[in-house]
């Protein structure tokens, strides 16, 4: 392998000032775009020798023909024109950014003479004020429904307050109550106007006011005997009441933040946004990042605050209006550069005309941290959701098979695969797990779980496990040997089958060269070869860099970072850990459990009080004999005895 690319600048011709830089291919498309504090060190880690570099930027770097940069002068400037460049350009291994849903906004159109307060998706609308997004286009139909109760502002198009104007006749809402009818003169356009800007008031967080002024103006009713009004302003004050109810108080009133969530693996990201106005969440959005090189997450996270807010001219990539940011942004980890994004946003809000800089900050603890904590869990939820829904779509499914069965050089598309993974405490309570995909979907019927007894490492468990798989090839004697399995726990499902079903098509260990040779050894020794006329295909994945090893293969398999295939390897591999590490700390407690219960003096209950006051085997282990001491009904020479039996065990799972 060549040890590093022809078009290396010369060390002294790479300036160290701040600057952008661009990768280009031979047709001079831009591959990359990249900004830096200092150009020739940020550079120099992409000239290290290629075999040192991560699979992704190794792909980048000898996909591309040159690179250029431009000098700026600030860190400031260079944030900037790096952002400008990858909207203008859009180069294909930087983040990209894919949101497939189109989110409802409740939008007032201060800027027309007579305002109009609807629900759109379209967020190009001239003048208008923008509340949302809304996860559910039904909750805030309800929500506006409610509201107009109390601000009764014009909601009907064009052509309604048109032909009201023309006859002389409100529309329904108009007799109704839930529109001041300012097409027949109920109200004049200026006290109109007031209305609209109370209600964009009150949706941008201001709704103590409201509530208070409502409160005072019934009592003043009631205590003038004009029930009828008291009785207006009662109903007004039930409806606001109302629509606070549906936006939980999480924090303070006067706060407004933004919070992000991210969750993301090595080929994906998902995004959660939670806007918070006036202390609740007024709007819920979220999307999903396709990742090319392997960032930090540092770097993810300044990429998706900076689209969030799409910064490009006042507008997004797609023509819509920037969402202005808050004062507060909250994100999961502080970019590097978080000072020049921070200003950067301060600007964006001073362009939507609003006052105050923007503070970006991570959540360490009280409301603020436990909202945050909740976004989280809700982009790790996101991301699997997308990854499952992905794997489970039927032409995603056909395609990924079909590219498995390309990628693999297999003669038929591999419709039944099993994948097998080894887990282990510390080399002891070794186990593995197989797992069975067909047509692409898991078959938890037919997981398997194996203990292995004594192993000397890794490759010998994958060893062990294949060779007791393969010895139940034939179905007709696993029929007949069906009660003799003692070598197979149990399946995850509570009816198990207990046989192995058919022959598959594929088979798939974790991890890369040595467990795949090992994989083979099994396969050669059961007399089954891995290409020809009865052979099974054999790979193994690494987890690192996605790499896909194949028997006799020098090099790995690299598949498109979005590509079917390899979400379909990911979400196997993936399930046959889950499987395995589930397994095994089964095993873990049934074995702490019977190893503590033969210390005399401990029985059952003292064993529950042990792990229940340590939360873990592993804090258990670690534990001194006076913290063991400490628990309820252990005296210090339990405690020593406790410490001696467990201390020369190690934890940690394989």
């Amino acid at each position: 392998m060549t040890t590093t690319v022809s078009y290396r600048p010369r060390t002294g011709e790479i300036p160290t000032s701040p600057g952008v830089y661009r990768f280009r291919d031979a047709a001079g498309r831009i591959l990359y775009v990249g900004k830096a504090k200092n150009l020739r060190a940020r550079l120099s880690n992409y000239f290290a020798p290629l075999s040192s570099l991560h699979e992704r930027t190794r792909r980048m770097v000898t996909t591309a023909n040159s690179v250029e940069w431009t000098v700026v002068g600030s860190e400031f400037e260079a944030l900037q024109l790096e952002f400008s460049w990858i909207k203008e350009f859009n180069p294909p291994f930087n983040v990209q950014f894919r949101d497939d849903k189109s989110y409802p906004y409740l939008a007032i159109t201060l800027a027309d003479d007579v305002p109009r307060v609807l629900i759109t998706r379209n967020r190009s609308i001239s003048g208008a004020r923008y509340f949302g997004p809304y996860t559910k286009v039904w909750a805030i139909r309800e929500t506006l429904d409610l509201l107009l109760k109390v601000f009764p502002m014009r909601s009907c198009s064009d052509a309604t307050y048109r032909r009201a104007e023309q006859t002389g006749r409100p529309c329904l809402l108009g007799e109704i109550g839930k529109c001041a009818a300012p097409c027949v003169g109920r109200i004049s356009k200026e006290d109109h106007k007031s209305v609209a800007l109370d209600l964009a008031s009150f949706m941008s967080g201001n709704d103590v006011k409201f509530t208070a002024d409502l409160t005072r103006r019934m009592k003043e009713a009631s205590e003038r005997f004009d029930y009828e009004s008291a009785a207006t302003y009662r109903d007004q004050l039930a409806a606001i009441e109302t629509v606070l109810s549906k936006n939980t108080i999480v924090l303070p009133d006067t706060v407004d933040a933004d919070l992000f969530g991210l969750a993301h693996d090595e080929l994906a990201a998902a995004i959660q946004l939670f806007s918070v106005r006036g202390g609740r969440i007024r709007g819920v959005r979220s999307w999903v990042v396709d990742k090319e090189l392997d960032l930090a997450e540092p770097e993810l996270v300044e990429t998706v605050v900076h689209n969030a807010y799409q910064q490009s001219a006042g507008r997004g990539s797609d023509g819509e209006k920037a969402i202005t940011p808050p004062k507060l942004v909250v994100v999961p980890t502080l970019p590097e550069d978080s000072a020049e994004l921070e200003r950067l946003l301060s600007e964006l809000r001073a362009a939507g005309g609003h006052r105050g800089r923007v503070t970006m900050r991570v959540a360490q603890r009280g409301d603020l941290a436990q909202l945050a904590e909740t976004v989280n869990r809700n982009a790790q939820s996101a991301l699997a959701s997308y990854k499952t829904r992905r794997s489970g779509d039927f032409v995603a499914r056909s395609q990924a098979l079909s590219d498995i069965q390309e990628a693999l050089g297999m003669g038929d598309a591999p419709l039944r695969m099993e994948c097998f993974d080894v887990s282990h405490l510390g080399g002891t309570n070794i186990v593995a797990s197989m797992v069975v995909f067909e047509d692409g979907l898991p078959r938890k019927d037919q997981y398997r779980r194996f203990s292995i007894p004594e192993s000397t490492d890794d490759t010998e468990s994958i060893y062990q496990t294949l060779s007791r798989r393969l010895a139940r090839l034939d179905d007709e004697r696993s029929a007949r040997d069906e009660r003799d399995e003692r070598d197979v726990d149990e399946t995850e499902d509570a009816a198990p089958r207990r046989r192995f079903a058919y022959r598959p098509n594929l088979l798939i260990v974790d991890g890369g060269q040595p467990q795949v040779q090992a994989a083979e050894r099994a396969l050669r020794d059961a007399g089954i070869p891995t290409d020809g006329p009865g052979s099974i295909a054999l790979c193994g994945i690494a987890k690192r860099l996605e790499e896909i090893w194949l028997p006799h293969s020098e090099y790995p398999v690299i598949l498109p970072r979005n590509s079917d295939a390899l979400f379909l390897f990911q979400r196997i591999r993936d399930e046959a850990h889950r499987f395995a590490i589930t397994y095994q700390r089964l095993k873990r407690k049934t074995d702490i459990t019977s190893v503590l219960t033969a210390i005399p003096g401990l029985g059952p209950a003292r064993v529950r009080d042990l792990l229940r006051h340590f939360g873990s085997v592993a804090q258990l282990r670690r534990a001194s004999p006076e913290a063991i001491a400490e628990v309820r009904g252990i005296g210090p020479t339990i405690a020593i005895a406790i410490h001696d039996r467990l201390a020369p065990s190690a934890s940690g799972d394989g």
